[in-house]
């Protein structure tokens, strides 16, 4: 399993990166090393997605132990969420955002529900 700082060398270039653009992906290859990984599957065309961004990304920026890969499902040019593409059928996403977290080890910590309220508790100011 490659984590982000083998892709990247020792140090990843940002804490936040957006990948997939609709197409299927090998996560692990993307996730953080010595980093939680907060994994946001999300579309442009998504309005509750659009809004969550700058609240993730004001958090993992006060957070040196937190990083972000924002899977993008549309394929370019698709207007709409794009329900089709790989990547959400790949993920078999139905409603999003959808978050998953990874720990720093790289293994899966919480999905849907359950990332949603840690996440919560992390911009409540929580650990």
């Amino acid at each position: 399993q490659k984590l982000a700082d083998d892709v990247y060398g020792r140090e990843a270039p940002s804490k936040i990166v957006t990948v997939a653009y609709g197409e299927e992906i090998t996560l692990a290859d993307y996730l953080f090393a010595g980093k939680t990984t907060i994994v946001d599957f999300y579309s442009e065309y998504c309005p509750p997605c659009v809004s969550i961004g700058p609240v993730l990304e004001k958090l993992v920026e006060g957070r040196e132990d937190l990083a972000i890969v924002k899977v993008d499902i549309n394929r370019p040019g698709r207007q709409g969420i794009d329900w089709e593409s790989p990547a959400a059928q790949q993920f078999k996403l139905r409603s999003i955002p959808h978050f998953q977290i990874y720990g720093p080890d790289g293994g899966l910590v919480a999905e849907g529900d359950q990332a949603v309220q840690m996440l919560i508790g992390w911009t409540q100011g929580g650990q």
